[in-house]
């Protein structure tokens, strides 16, 4: 069996930047006024979006130009924008965006001048018509429904650019953090990306590559400030649907958030899993790795509805040492689960059921009812966990067998 997915490929062989990306997006067929609320529901009543058609080296685009209605101070931080964007009236998918791009910059500034993501104070990113930028892309995005999105190659530019902190080469620092991992080229003389382009592409796409097999069904060019002569500066967006194998029964999206740790206590490790499953995460646990100069350290994994990832991100910053969290979308595929009481001395284990199309394939009792009972008892785990798996057998709970009468959800 197959199924139509939807698919959009960014072309950024000539650069990018936030308002480009905007432009694109809305030039696909996005309604700007969707987007005004998102950002209004950010930074209400500092911003006004308006398209209009530009040509850009002779070629149609459209541009999105965002009005400052209010007073403006380009110095704020990511702990103000994070604080705003979560208390922000957008859908989860937005605001997940929202978060995921301006953390992967704050994580990047925050390399760069070596202070923790939460102290970064963002410059040029942190104004009104950059926050508009990015809050509007990502709402955007969320509003088309696409289920995978790749980058072409990111042209970078080259030369200098004048910044907050003077002269900077480019790319800029923030953007040499933001690339690895990802195919680029110098593309041409000057800054080609921003920072905040470079943000979105990074934390939005799934990967780079040419443009992907599909059925095209409407193609969006973005233009930037600049006409240049020698090459339209715009960024294109396509969108269309290719055929997939569908997913196996029981396949879900979830978010899967991660990062790597040295330098936290190991006596800390407990609670913060335990905040997180608290919170809702499907599942959190720890790899142990060993990580650059010989240094042992973790890596925490978080998997998650996409709905929660904001929240659980937000723990992962407050609780851990880190300074960045990533994430990405995964799929799983779980079993139909149910739960049979099977009542022993010490009181009643629950044996979770893993089946199919009420089909048995396996059987577990919950060992924290079988620590419980054995504690009521004197007997050991092991033993009243093999009565209780032994006593689901006895009601009919066998592999291959239909579910037995009794169990619940």
């Amino acid at each position: 069996m197959t199924a139509d997915r939807r698919v959009l490929w960014l072309d950024a062989t000539a650069g990018v930047a936030g308002d480009m990306l905007l432009a694109a997006l809305v030039d696909l067929g996005v309604r700007l006024p969707g987007i005004q609320a998102a950002v209004d529901a950010v930074i209400p009543g500092t911003v006004l979006l308006r398209q209009r058609e530009v040509s850009r080296a002779g070629l149609r685009a459209l541009k999105v130009d965002v009005e400052l209605v209010a007073t403006d101070q380009h110095h704020r931080s990511w702990r103000e924008i994070r604080n705003r964007i979560v208390a922000a009236e957008l859908t989860e998918g937005a605001r997940a965006n929202a978060l995921a791009a301006f953390g992967a910059l704050a994580a990047a500034e925050g390399r760069v001048h070596g202070v923790a993501a939460d102290d970064v104070h963002f410059h040029e990113v942190g104004a009104w018509d950059s926050i508009a930028d990015l809050v509007g892309s990502c709402a955007a995005l969320d509003s088309l429904g696409a289920d995978r999105v790749t980058v072409s190659e990111i042209a970078l530019g080259s030369g200098t650019v004048r910044a907050a902190h003077g002269v900077l080469p480019v790319p800029v620092p923030a953007v040499t953090e933001l690339i690895a991992g990802w195919s680029v080229t110098s593309g041409g003389d000057g800054e080609l990306a921003t920072p905040t382009g470079v943000a979105l592409l990074t934390t939005l796409a799934a990967g780079t590559g040419p443009l992907p097999a599909m059925t095209v069904q409407r193609v969006g060019v973005g233009a930037g400030s600049r006409d240049r002569p020698d090459r339209p500066n715009v960024v294109r967006a396509v969108l269309g649907t290719s055929a997939a194998t569908a997913p196996a029964a029981g396949t879900t999206r979830l978010t899967m958030l991660e990062t790597t740790v040295d330098d936290l206590d190991p006596r800390l490790w407990p609670s913060v899993l335990d905040a997180l499953l608290a919170a809702g995460a499907a599942d959190a646990w720890l790899t142990p790795v060993l990580m650059k100069k010989g240094r042992p350290g973790q890596v925490l994994s978080v998997l998650a509805e996409p709905a929660l990832a904001p929240a659980l991100q937000q723990i992962v910053l407050a609780r851990t040492s880190t300074l960045g969290v990533r994430s990405f979308g995964v799929q799983r595929t779980a079993l139909d689960r149910c739960y049979l009481d099977v009542e022993l001395a010490g009181g009643t284990v629950a044996v979770k059921i893993g089946h199919r199309d009420g089909v048995v394939l396996h059987a577990t009792a919950e060992y924290s009812d079988a620590a419980a009972a054995a504690d009521a008892t004197g007997r050991t785990v092991a033993d009243v966990l093999a009565e209780a798996e032994a006593g689901a057998r006895a009601a009919g709970v066998v592999p291959g067998a239909g579910l037995p009468p009794g169990v619940r959800n």
